[in-house]
């Protein structure tokens, strides 16, 4: 008789793991050092803590252009400024479009908002939550202005044929890489963040390097990036020499303490990649012979987090019910990533914008946003077809052994019964 799986946690069996897994919320899970100590004493030591008045954010700056090999790198105070700065380059009219994804941060979502343009939900690929072309495409319009792409989890979206399609309409294509540093998109392996018109990063706590916050914008173009330069520092052309302010912008300027943190981290973030990659191919590999749960494809992927597609038809129970076990089991999970698609927080649903008016979303052409309108993406975050494993770069093979004996425990007696 074949063994029976042994009980599960969840219903008072032991569990897996009961020592805590190294997180990015302490020392533990990040990679930080006697460098960035370094870093942030020389920057004190100096009196210069204001970028406008030290040298570490330009050069930092510098180092990150060079590193993704572009013309422009411009610093910001976090991940989401990096994308208004993006949005601002694009210098939308009031009412017009951006097509974007549900799947994501708000930090996606709210710079399109804050320049009066109006979101405007596709639909992804359930495969790897990233968007999908045929569904952007299907929802350009002459509203249309730019596309913003996240490369989910590190998971290399189809950036090659959304700057195709971006070209053919006259439209730019923002990427979002807040979680996909080192990233590599088919079909040539080109980095996350140079095959769109302007790429942005996130230095937040949680990211593959850390500067407790901070961003990025990358671009080749130089009048997209000169532009998003002006935003980030009220417009003021420091470069002319001129005290004056050449239109709306803000104050989204990098602290030097940031950017000497940032410096830092950035030379370790080849190793925190690979580190990653390691011991998420070893995960992988414990995942195949279990029907039902699929690994994200490997081939560029920079794992931010450990993602896990279900078919719960096969593997005995979604996402949401595979993530209340493994919690138990000791492993840090969840179902779903986020808890709604973005278009059903109460930011779109109640038009909480700008005091009562509701604007932009109440433009006559304003989608509705309400549920069914990206069914795949609903799916994923509330009908369970997604398990997120958190993830870093401090895991031994030890956790992800641990981490994979939970998995099969877990599918043995869901997938069982």
């Amino acid at each position: 008789m074949p063994k029976s799986p042994s009980p599960l946690a969840l219903t008072g069996g032991s569990p897996v793991r009961t020592r805590p897994f190294p997180t990015v919320n302490g020392p533990a899970g990040r990679t930080l050092g006697d460098a960035e100590v370094e870093a942030v004493t020389r920057v004190v030591r100096s009196g210069r803590l204001n970028s406008t008045v030290g040298t570490e954010t330009a050069e930092f700056e510098r180092e990150f252009a060079d590193y993704y090999d572009v013309p422009y790198a411009v610093a910001s105070s976090s991940g989401t400024s990096a994308l208004h700065l993006a949005v601002a380059a694009v210098d939308p009219d009031p009412g017009d479009e951006i097509i974007t994804t549900c799947l994501s941060d708000a930090g996606t979502v709210l710079p399109i908002l804050a320049q009066n343009a109006v979101p405007v939900f596709a639909d992804v690929d359930p495969s790897t939550g990233n968007l999908d072309p045929a569904a952007v495409r299907a929802l350009i319009t002459e509203r249309t202005k730019a596309i913003i792409v996240v490369h989910l989890f590190g998971i290399p979206a189809p950036v090659a044929e959304l700057r195709e399609l971006a070209d053919a309409h006259g439209l730019v294509l923002i990427e979002d890489c807040a979680q996909a540093y080192l990233t590599r998109c088919a079909p040539d392996g080109a980095l996350a963040g140079t095959v769109g018109h302007l790429g942005c990063f996130s230095l937040q706590q949680s990211k593959h390097i850390t500067a407790g916050d901070g961003g990025l914008t990358i671009s080749s173009d130089a009048g997209l990036a000169r532009r998003a330069r002006l935003f980030a520092d009220k417009a003021w052309p420091r470069d002319t020499d001129e005290r004056t302010h050449l239109f709306l912008g803000l104050n989204y300027r990098m602290t030097e303490l940031q950017a000497a943190v940032a410096r830092a981290q950035l030379g370790r973030l080849a190793g925190v990649v690979e580190d990653r990659r390691k011991t998420a191919d070893n995960l992988t590999a414990a995942l195949a012979p279990l029907p039902g749960l699929t690994a994200a494809p490997p081939d560029g992927t920079s794992y931010w987090q450990f993602p896990v597609f279900v078919d719960a038809a096969t593997a005995g129970a979604d996402g949401h019910g595979y993530a209340e076990a493994l919690r138990a089991e000791g492993i840090p999970a969840n179902g779903g990533y986020i808890q709604r698609p973005l278009y059903l927080t109460p930011l779109f649903t109640e038009r909480r914008t700008y005091g009562a008016s509701g604007y932009p979303l109440t433009t006559a052409t304003a989608p509705r946003y309400e549920e069914g309108l990206c069914p795949k993406a609903e799916e994923l975050i509330v009908g369970g077809g997604l398990l997120v494993i958190a993830w870093n770069e401090r895991y031994t093979a030890e956790d992800v052994a641990d981490i994979a004996a939970a998995l099969t425990k877990v599918h043995a007696a869901l997938a069982g019964r």
